[in-house]
């Protein structure tokens, strides 16, 4: 069977999702009418080596990395040379800004200013001034994300290529991260021999597998519930208002349940994964549970609505920090959609439940739409963000795309305008 490259043919697309439990890497292949995405492979693998977004040993990380290309690459057949990775941690900041330019022409001899076209070099400037805030030394902006436009006094403009105005004005969500960050990621793949494409933040891929239109319209807030961090994005009005990592996410459940036992972090998630609930009224107090504390030969058993005890607690504190997060979006309107949960921990037992209980917001499990083929195995929340990535070089709207070079040197470059300026749907 002959195997084919995504750099022979541009019509693959590669993702890499670089978590802090399992790292995945899904390979699709673009459809001709650039409505969808064929999944061709998909191989996830625990991770190693990175801890909430930093790199701790980056031999074990390359390894791990290694492997899962390999196994995505057995799967779809084909040879992977280039791709898009997610990245996520607290080094990673978001802040919103704006920017106006003057759309001057200078109208015959009369020396007034009058109207004209707004042209694709306008839309690229306007959004170049946008990203002139003072940031640290060791930041640079990972997306330049548009809002909204003005064109003089007309607001909520989505696209304004082509209108008739005097001052065009872009309002933009910034998103920066830890050059140090950006750098040491991007070399780990590249020593692979696989250039990177672009850097991705983890819920703003997610968003873009899961979330439907009407979601970003009239408000949504996307909650990617990892295992080391928990990732926010708030949508509305069609745009991106606020995105922000909180440092903890389902391995603090794991561990609770840990010290509570006794009991090693492996058996602790044994029994996340098979007993616990994040209602404790809704699990059985007669249900027993084995474990073996302090590696003893004489087990031990304790009640699946005692464990779940312990994680609803940790949940409503979790809850805490998302509703603090959800506030700082600062949006007048309810978020008619609630929320939507991805990533590996919204899996927990009666999660969903919880949160519509303790916010009083309607709330679904996020799963990946615009992927066709093997959805028996990738559709689960965990893999919104692998499967966004799939999906980042047709559908998104960022203006900034990271240049690299093939030394691997991380230069913050400015793309003019990679696709034409339009909405993600």
């Amino acid at each position: 069977m002959k195997i084919i490259s995504n750099k022979s043919n541009d019509k693959l697309t590669v993702g890499i999702d670089i978590g802090s439990s399992k790292i995945c890497c899904a390979i699709g292949q673009i459809k001709s009418d650039k409505n969808n995405i064929k999944l061709l492979g998909l191989a996830t693998t625990k991770s190693r080596g990175i801890k909430r977004g930093v790199i701790t040993d980056r031999d074990k990380l390359i390894e791990t990395i290694e492997k899962v290309l390999t196994d995505a690459e057995v799967m779809a057949n084909t040879k992977i040379t280039s791709a898009y990775l997610s990245i996520t941690g607290e080094h990673i900041r978001s802040i919103n800004t704006q920017a106006a330019i003057a759309l001057n022409r200078i109208n015959g001899g009369a020396g007034n200013i009058s109207e004209r076209s707004i042209e694709q070099e306008d839309i690229v400037q306007v959004l170049d001034l946008a990203q002139a805030v003072s940031l640290p030394v060791d930041k640079d902006i990972l997306h330049t994300i548009p809002q909204e436009y003005v064109v003089d006094t007309l607001e909520d403009i989505k696209n304004p290529l082509g209108m008739m105005g005097r001052r065009l004005e872009a309002r933009v969500h910034l998103v920066t991260a830890a050059s140090t960050a950006i750098n040491n990621l991007i070399n780990c793949v590249e020593e692979l021999g696989i250039s990177v494409d672009g850097l991705v933040f983890q819920p703003v891929a997610s968003a873009l597998a899961s979330l439907e239109k009407d979601e970003m319209d009239l408000g949504v807030t996307l909650v990617e519930f990892g295992s080391n961090t928990t990732n926010i994005a708030v949508y509305h009005g069609s745009a991106l208002r606020h995105s922000s990592t909180i440092p903890i996410g389902s391995a603090s459940i794991t561990n609770d349940i840990a010290v509570m036992l006794q009991i090693t972090k492996k058996e602790a998630e044994k029994i996340k994964i098979n007993y616990a609930s994040a209602l404790s009224f809704m699990s059985s107090n007669e249900l027993d549970i084995k474990y073996h504390p302090n590696k003893e030969a004489n087990h031990m058993t304790v009640s699946e609505q005692e464990v779940s005890k312990y994680v609803e607690a940790r949940m409503q504190e979790i809850l805490q920090m998302i509703i603090r997060e959800i506030s700082r979006a600062d949006i007048k309107d309810p978020l008619t959609y609630g929320i939507v949960m991805t990533g590996g921990g919204a899996e927990l037992r009666n999660l969903s439940s919880l949160i519509e209980k303790s916010l009083k917001v309607n709330v679904r499990i996020g799963k990946p739409n615009r992927i066709e083929g093997a959805l028996e195995i990738a559709n689960r929340p965990q893999f919104t963000t692998v499967l966004g990535l799939l999906l980042w070089p047709v559908f998104s709207v960022d203006h900034v795309q990271l240049n690299f070079h093939n030394n691997g040197t991380f230069k913050s470059l400015i793309k003019k305008i990679r696709h034409t300026i339009e909405h993600m749907f």
